[in-house]
């Protein structure tokens, strides 16, 4: 069931709605032409229970913080 799958997923994400925020844009990214769109959200909430989907996202902002301090010093 999905929220099975939902609750899987919340190990790795504790914010319900930054977890669907994701969802929907992997969700999209993933997508196939003629399949179903409920099995690609499936899909990505499934990878969400295996890895943690939000280390790519956070790492390019610490990288524009580091800069903007480098201008304000």
């Amino acid at each position: 069931m999905r929220s099975d799958l939902i609750f899987g997923a919340l190990t790795h994400v504790t914010n319900r709605y930054e977890l669907c925020q994701l969802a929907s844009k992997a969700t999209r990214k993933l997508h196939k032409p003629n399949t179903r769109l409920q099995d690609t959200t499936n899909e990505v909430l499934e990878r969400f229970r295996e890895t943690v989907p939000m280390s790519t996202a956070t790492a390019p902002a610490k990288d524009s913080a580091k800069v903007q301090e480098r201008r304000a010093a």
